[in-house]
């Protein structure tokens, strides 16, 4: 990618060298983190996480965390209220401020031709921990999106573990992984991230709930190949090869192939963002159609 010298998004916001309120887990903290690596190693979201350890009164209700006192005495509290940018010196953070600044100009044109007005999210760059409105996130259970508070957080060294443990390395692969947590704000702005979550409601069992989850995963997939789609458009932008690492991305971190390395065995019950094959499919649909249509994961049979 030739990204050096682009236009950077002003939504860009470092927590990096805050620490996060971590919650008091009972029996110490090293719970949280095994349960963490077991959601990370499952892909789950960490809101997730937050919900099981409130629901066993591990940690307090997630309604405590982010106001006025903080529950977690002796820790900093790494509030967004006085939000500052990246060090101009921090190519990584460049790099991920570049990338969102053009789904940024990609997702407004979208939007605007269908008669709408894209709001776009605030990328929160993070070290080992953060707090968010959907609840504590660490970093081992990778970048997410929080709708809550419609922002995008990742742990830059995420992207040496995508290359290191994953096997997909590459400038485009780490810009693929920034354009599928945007693929969740523009569900939450169409409104399809409360269906789904409403579908999931009045699911008969887990294995549904999971279903729906995959659909979701996929379809922010698919949206991550629409902005490829018109990235790949602008000629001074993408280089030959981009498009192949992303698609490896897609592929190293199916549900499937995570489950094999780490337990030997695959569980697609389990399954939350769905198979190599699919992931990569989705994403290389998003990348041919361009356009929101193309991606209608929910009706699609077989995925």
């Amino acid at each position: 990618m030739q990204w050096r010298g682009r236009r950077q998004s002003e939504n860009v916001e470092d927590r990096r060298g805050f620490a996060a309120r971590r919650p008091v887990v009972a029996g110490g903290g090293g719970l949280l983190i095994i349960v963490a690596l077991v959601f990370a190693l499952c892909g789950r979201d960490p809101s997730d996480l937050l919900r099981m350890l409130e629901e066993t009164g591990q940690i307090p209700p997630s309604a405590d965390i982010g106001t006025g006192g903080s529950p977690y005495p002796g820790e900093v509290p790494q509030g967004p209220g006085s939000p500052r940018p990246p060090r101009p010196d921090d190519e990584l953070a460049e790099f991920a401020s570049v990338v969102l600044a053009d789904t940024e100009d990609v997702w407004s044109r979208i939007f605007r031709a269908g008669g709408e007005v894209y709001r776009p999210p605030r990328l929160v760059l993070f070290s080992d921990a953060v707090d968010s409105a959907c609840g504590f996130g660490s970093a081992a259970v990778g970048p997410f999106y929080c709708p809550g508070d419609q922002q995008v957080y990742i742990d830059l060294s995420f992207f040496a573990d995508l290359s290191d443990q994953f096997g997909a390395p590459g400038d485009f692969a780490q810009a693929y992984v920034v354009a599928h947590e945007i693929g969740h704000h523009v569900q939450n702005l169409l409104g399809l991230s409360d269906q789904v979550q409403q579908a999931q409601s009045r699911a008969r069992d887990q294995r549904e709930v999971n279903a729906l989850g995959v659909r979701m995963e996929l379809q922010a997939d698919c949206f991550a190949g629409i902005w490829g789609h018109h990235a790949a458009m602008d000629r001074t932008f993408l280089e030959e090869g981009d498009i192949e690492e992303g698609l490896r991305a897609a592929a190293a971190i199916g549900d499937d192939r995570i489950q094999r390395r780490s337990t030997g065995h695959v569980s697609p019950e389990s399954w939350t963002h769905g198979s190599s094959a699919q992931r990569s499919r989705w994403f290389r649909q998003g990348l041919q159609a361009g356009r929101i249509e193309g991606c209608d994961t929910f009706a699609a049979d077989p995925l």
